[in-house]
């Protein structure tokens, strides 16, 4: 498939297929936009099922950092990079190799973790490109952004509670998590500490066990978590879960998670959740911690306080995005893309 065949090429600025012999690079990196600054965004390897899924991954999750970034004012534009492989048996050379690619690119791309990345794999990227971003802390970077975007996510939640439900605290709400990764881990601890009860779901059974030791967690099947019986629905795993085949499920009131992409179609599938008085909160808004984090990292340095204080503003962001919805009468995913368009677009004409 040819990139500019793609539904998702829309509006990219740049696309470019790397590859290395030696180590065993094939890859994709997707510049959306530099309307605001450089362009940031993580690199995820995945055992993609061939060429043209990795391009769609790319290509929507590239796109989803521009709407990231520009909603949570920061001075940077989005893109994405995926590597073909599978994440168990990625090499030192390999992520070195990366690195080299994302150099050739002088300072356009910032690359960071992601899905299949480390903060050490990050380090093994620095050894060729100073154009990375979350260094492990002994090399003075600000480490993991997993707890960053799993905080983000409990504040957007409890604003999307606030809102739909009218409740102030999270004490006996019932939330449904699927995926239990790094970040989906983290926002179930905070859950559980704020009281919730949780409902868990992973393809890895050790993990769902943890979670249950853990948290205090009810054990559920990966396909019967859309139908479970909970307030909140929060997707913490890949992305286009969100369906014709899964929304009817849905008997949560929200849907509130750190999944990027989780509408199969942003567009009609956020208009169908709007239809059934579900709330979204939009995935590049709520799950923008991490983000913000290795952003301000790389803009200011460590300022913790700061980054804080951002992460925290993510649900005074959302009650706005949520009220504008309302009085609009359209979907929260539509209200948040016109938020970001109208800054990248500000930024673009006066460019």
């Amino acid at each position: 498939m040819s990139v500019f065949q793609s539904v998702d090429f829309a509006d990219h600025e740049q696309v470019v297929h790397v590859a290395d012999a030696a180590s065993g690079l094939r890859g994709i990196i997707a510049i959306h936009s530099t309307a605001l600054g450089p362009a940031i965004g993580g690199c995820r390897v995945y055992p993609y099922a061939d060429e043209a899924a990795a391009l769609r991954d790319v290509l929507r999750l590239s796109q989803g950092m521009s709407l990231k970034a520009a909603v949570a004012g920061m001075p940077f534009g989005g893109a994405k990079m995926v590597v073909i492989a599978d994440p168990r048996r990625k090499t030192p050379a390999l992520m070195r190799a990366v690195g080299v690619a994302v150099g050739r690119l002088a300072g356009r791309y910032v690359t960071g973790e992601d899905v299949g990345t480390t903060v050490d794999d990050m380090a093994e990227i620095a050894r060729e490109t100073d154009c990375v971003m979350g260094l492990p802390e002994r090399l003075g970077g600000s480490g993991d952004p997993s707890p960053s975007t799993a905080r983000g996510c409990f504040v957007g939640i409890a604003a999307a509670v606030r809102h739909r439900l009218e409740r102030d605290e999270l004490k006996g709400l019932r939330v449904a998590v699927q995926g239990l990764g790094s970040v989906g881990t983290n926002l179930c601890r905070l859950l559980h500490e704020a009281g919730a009860r949780l409902m868990v779901t992973d393809t890895r059974a050790e993990a769902v066990e943890k979670a249950v030791r853990s948290f205090g967690a009810t054990a559920v099947a990966p396909e019967e978590i859309y139908a479970a019986e909970a307030e909140v629905f929060a997707p913490c795993a890949l992305g286009a879960i969100i369906n014709d085949a899964t929304l009817p499920r849905l008997k949560a009131a929200i849907v509130a998670g750190a999944a990027n992409n989780p509408l199969a179609d942003e567009a009609r599938h956020g208009a169908g959740l709007r239809a059934r008085n579900i709330l979204y909160a939009p995935d590049y808004v709520i799950n923008a911690g991490g983000m913000i984090q290795l952003g301000l990292e790389r803009a200011s340095g460590l300022d913790w306080a700061e980054i804080d204080r951002r992460i925290a503003a993510i649900g005074d962001t959302l009650g706005a995005i949520f009220a504008h919805a309302d009085q609009a009468g359209i979907a929260t995913s539509a209200a948040a893309r016109a938020r970001a368009q109208a800054r990248l677009g500000v930024r673009q004409r006066a460019a």
